[in-house]
């Protein structure tokens, strides 16, 4: 009973962790500002998506349709570039916050990809050939450095990008108005630097962790 225990509780903790993000009280403390968006998504991509990787990789730890999916670190990487910019642009950025259906679908992209990211860097596990666990902690950290950039570029842009609903001149909408005492360009700063922190950190520690695992463990040939 322990095998299947161990997914199925990274699957719990997982869900908890995408409940707390999308409705519960961090969401309703930081109400409609950028902060709170980020945070959310931050939650989403380098919380709930590495636990749900985790237990996918647990369940089916080679083979499969999981196995070819996890063979593509890079490629997932990309992928996940394409998501996170694209969504961060002013326009996408607004239209998500103005729609429920187009700020699901976000949600639903982000964790999708940060998911296909994790689980085709983790998924390689020390049994498996070396080049492809190197491929695993090349895609991580080439995800660390898009996050901490966008992080970078949002934080110390010089006018505000996203106009964002809770400060003055933008009604906000249920879940509450912007962070008290902040302006709009101070809010998103502080959202820039909990992208690049959190984003850029967790991605930077998974790639860090899996190059620990490759150094630690014998080639192939020495295990014989």
């Amino acid at each position: 009973m322990r095998g299947p225990a161990l997914p199925l509780g990274l699957g719990v903790l997982a869900l908890g962790v995408l409940a707390l993000a999308w409705g519960g009280p961090l969401r309703w403390a930081l109400g409609a500002s950028f902060t709170g968006h980020m945070a959310m998504h931050m939650a989403v991509v380098a919380v709930a998506a590495p636990l749900l990787a985790l237990g996918l990789a647990a369940r089916c730890p080679s083979g499969g349709a999981l196995g070819r999916l996890s063979g593509a670190p890079v490629l997932a990487s990309a992928i996940e570039f394409v998501v996170i910019w694209g969504w961060h642009a002013p326009g996408p950025h607004r239209a998500a916050r103005e729609s429920l259906g187009l700020m699901a679908l976000e949600q639903a992209s982000f964790l999708a990809a940060a998911t296909l990211v994790w689980l085709s860097c983790l998924g390689a596990g020390a049994a498996e050939s070396r080049p492809r666990q190197a491929a695993g902690i090349l895609g991580l950290l080439l995800t660390s450095m898009h996050m901490t950039l966008l992080g970078a570029l949002i934080g110390l842009a010089p006018r505000p990008l996203y106009r964002h609903e809770g400060h003055p001149g933008h009604a906000a909408p249920a879940g509450g108005e912007g962070i008290p005492g902040l302006t709009a360009l101070e809010d998103q700063a502080l959202g820039g630097v909990v992208m690049l922190l959190a984003g850029g950190g967790a991605y930077l520690a998974g790639g860090l962790w899996l190059a620990a695992r490759l150094l630690r463990d014998p080639a192939p040939e020495e295990t014989r």
